[in-house]
Formats: structure tokens, C-alpha cells, sequence
């Protein structure tokens, strides 16, 4: 059945009649090393002319990612040391909450950024995007002095920064129904949801400076997911939707 785009529509034709800009931005997680499924994102990036922020496990990255990385298409950012989950089970899963020692915590933090510097250089931006999107604020405090410039979570932001000289660019909308099939979500429940948080923003009531953020995992994609996000990024993109890009430019303490 074909999805009802019609609410979202609405709500972009509101956004061009008062010629407002959608700061638009796409993150992808959990890469590892070169896949078909890859190769997949790659062709939409390039089809929609928009690039993707690609989260990086630092731990079990290899060469293979590296040679597939094109600055122009795809932005490494570093996503968390390992992907291991340290929190207890009853507990929902974390690898930066307090659940180890902050010196353990920090040494990770920034072993992930030193080695996906090693492999990318130039091209990695200084984004720490924590797994499963949660982290201690005591960990956040620390990431500025790593060389960080850019901590990025789930859901709307509360301010600008998340610490002094850390950004705060949260993902918004992740289309995947993991408590349930693991399949797309609803695309009416997407839509609808969409259009609210692009409603809050044009009234006001979240931070349009932020830019939005479509979140995708390409491992675990299948063609419905692929369909909406090609689907809702060429909506937006063809309204108010202006991409955003992270700088490259990690400063290190002196």
C-alpha cells in the first residue's frame, strides 16, 4: 500500500509559503567494514545528493570501510569504543553510562577517536555518537578535552550545547520498529510523527537551528526501509530541506 504523504506534504507547503529552511541532516550506524548493503547507501546518497554521517565502531573497523569511504559521500564520525553493553540487565543498554570506572570510560572515548583518526584522517568528523544514543553527563563533560566538537543522541535537543565547545546535533526520526518486527515502522506512524516535529518547529516550540536528523542502520535494512528513507529524504529535500554536513576540524588541547 502506497503511504499517505499527504500530512507531511501540508505541513511543507506551510514551511515554503513563510520560505522557511530546514536544516537537514543524515546519520547511519553501526559500520564495520565494506558490504553490499553499503554499497546500497552509497547509491542513495549519491542519488539524493545528500551525504550520510556514517557512525563507526572503532574497535572492529576495517581497511576494507576505509577504501570505501569517499569525503563527499560518506563522513565517518566515531561511534562509541566496542558497542558492548556495560549497563546491568535491568538496565537499559549502554557502553558511556557510569557502570565502570570514568578512567576506563574516557580511555575508550578516546581510543575510539586516535584510531578512526589513524584510518580516515582528515576525513572523520569529531562527533561521538554514544551507542544506543545514551551516555553519563559525566562523560559528556570529558569529550570536549578528547578532541570532540559534536555529541549526537535521539530526539529533539534541550540546548545548543551539551557541555562548553560540545554541539548537540540529535537524530530524530530512526524509521526501524526494533521493540517489535525490526521491520519499518508503520509509514502513516512515521509520517505523522515527521509532520509533528516539523509542526513544533515552525511554531516554535523546538530548536529549527538544530538540524534535523533521519537516523538509518544499513546492516539491518530491508526494501520497505529503503523505499521510505529514499522516499521521505527526497520529500524533504525537495521543500525546505537544506543538508547540513559536520566538520572535519578536531582541535586537540594544548
Amino acid at each position: 500500500m502506497i503511504p499517505n504523504w499527504r500530512p507531511l506534504q501540508d505541513e511543507l507547503a506551510v514551511w515554503e509559503q513563510h520560505r522557511l529552511s530546514l536544516p537537514l541532516w543524515w546519520r547511519d550506524d553501526d559500520a564495520i567494514s565494506a558490504t553490499p548493503q553499503l554499497d546500497r547507501l552509497i547509491a542513495l546518497s549519491d542519488t539524493l545528493g545528500v551525504p550520510v554521517h556514517l557512525a563507526v565502531i572503532p574497535k572492529t573497523c576495517d581497511t576494507s570501510l576505509v577504501a570505501r569511504v569517499d569525503s563527499s559521500t560518506l563522513i565517518p564520525v566515531v561511534h562509541g569504543w566496542a558497542h558492548l553493553n556495560h549497563a546491568p540487565k535491568q538496565e537499559k543498554k549502554s557502553e558511556f553510562r557510569m557502570h565502570r570506572s570514568m578512567p576506563t570510560i574516557i580511555g575508550d572515548a578516546q581510543q575510539g577517536l586516535d584510531r578512526l583518526q589513524d584510518l580516515f584522517g582528515e576525513r572523520l568528523a569529531p562527533m561521538f555518537v554514544p551507542p544506543w544514543n545514551r551516555i553519563a553527563p559525566e562523560v559528556v563533560a570529558e569529550l570536549p578535552a578528547l578532541g570532540y566538537r559534536i555529541l549526537s543522541t535521539a530526539t529533539p535537543r534541550a540546548t545548543p550545547n551539551a557541555a562548553p565547545e560540545l554541539h548537540q546535533v540529535n537524530t530524530h526520526l530512526d524509521p526501524i520498529d526494533w521493540r517489535g518486527t525490526r521491520g519499518l515502522v508503520s509509514p502513516e506512524r512515521l509520517i505523522d510523527t515527521t509532520t509533528a516535529l516539523l509542526r513544533d518547529r515552525r511554531e516554535g516550540r523546538s530548536d529549527n537551528s538544530e538540524p534535523f536528523g533521519v537516523l538509518t542502520h544499513h546492516l539491518v535494512h530491508d526494501d520497505a526501509i529503503w523505499a521510505f528513507t529514499h522516499d521521505l529524504l527526497h520529500l524533504l529535500l525537495d521543500g525546505p530541506g537544506v543538508p547540513w554536513v559536520a566538520t572535519n576540524e578536531i582541535r586537540r588541547p594544548e
